[in-house]
């Protein structure tokens, strides 16, 4: 798991807190549930309304994507073991490979060299490849959407709950004591808005779209991998192929 969201969350409501307390207000004055249940349960609701029940019904992984996603294996730990592969297949063949595809277990690296050995066309393989990566890419950008518009209605949200608010001090106007409290109360609800759509939700559809690249990269590094062993290609000029498409930084941070 990766949680580095989990502790962006933490830094930013610690953030928030400190600077409550530094301007002398009451941290607790947050805890206001009905502002609470408006933004949320309002936004969920909103977000919900332009997506279908299929959609819908996938919610759960979305949120486990952003809070606590897989976490994505090293480049240089997938190229070592395509470079293995590449060995034993540069050796022994293709067909050699049958028995070790049983032991990976990465779906994906899976079924690419099963179908390379079951002698599928190098450009077939790689376009089915290709086009299960982009249809993962579409659907991870769905999840991204959800998240990003439930961080552009909760402003809103937070906005019409303090007019709510507001509309229940004019009605006491009567009563002047009262209407301090009313006031700071109304604004809560904005305050609500605003923090969860930045965050929260903006946060969370910025790491799904992170985490779908970081995981399209790897596969498309994988593609790469297997079209080079069903060529037949030596295993140093796999390596030399695939080390090419990593970026320097996570080269120079896996060698330290």
């Amino acid at each position: 798991m990766d949680p580095a969201t989990l502790i962006g969350f933490v830094v930013s409501m610690v953030a928030l807190l400190i600077f409550m307390v530094m301007e002398g207000a009451d941290p607790m004055s947050l805890l206001f549930l009905p502002a609470i249940i408006l933004v949320l349960v309002a936004t969920f609701g909103a977000a919900m309304a332009h997506q279908t029940m299929d959609d819908l019904k996938k919610m759960p992984g979305w949120f486990t994507m952003a809070l606590m996603p897989a976490k994505v294996p090293p480049a240089t730990q997938q190229i070592q073991t395509l470079v293995s592969l590449a060995e034993k297949a540069r050796k022994e063949g293709l067909l050699a490979l049958e028995a070790q595809v049983k032991q990976i277990e990465d779906p994906f690296l899976k079924r690419g060299l099963q179908m390379g050995i079951d002698g599928t066309d190098p450009e077939e393989l790689r376009a089915v490849l290709e086009s299960e990566i982009a249809a993962r890419k579409a659907e991870d950008k769905v999840a991204a959407k959800f998240m990003t518009a439930m961080g552009g209605y909760a402003p809103t949200i937070g906005i019409v709950g303090c007019i709510v608010g507001l509309m229940n001090v004019m009605a006491n106007l009567s009563n002047p004591e009262s209407l301090g409290p009313m006031i700071a109360a109304a604004f809560v609800a904005t305050l609500w808005g605003v923090m969860a759509a930045n965050f929260w939700f903006l946060p969370m559809g910025a790491k799904i779209l992170r985490v779908s690249e970081l995981r399209a990269a790897t596969m498309e590094l994988l593609v790469e991998g297997i079209a080079e062993i069903q060529a037949g290609t030596s295993p140093r000029a796999v390596r030399l192929k695939l080390t090419s498409l990593i970026p320097p930084s996570e080269l120079a941070r896996e060698a330290a």
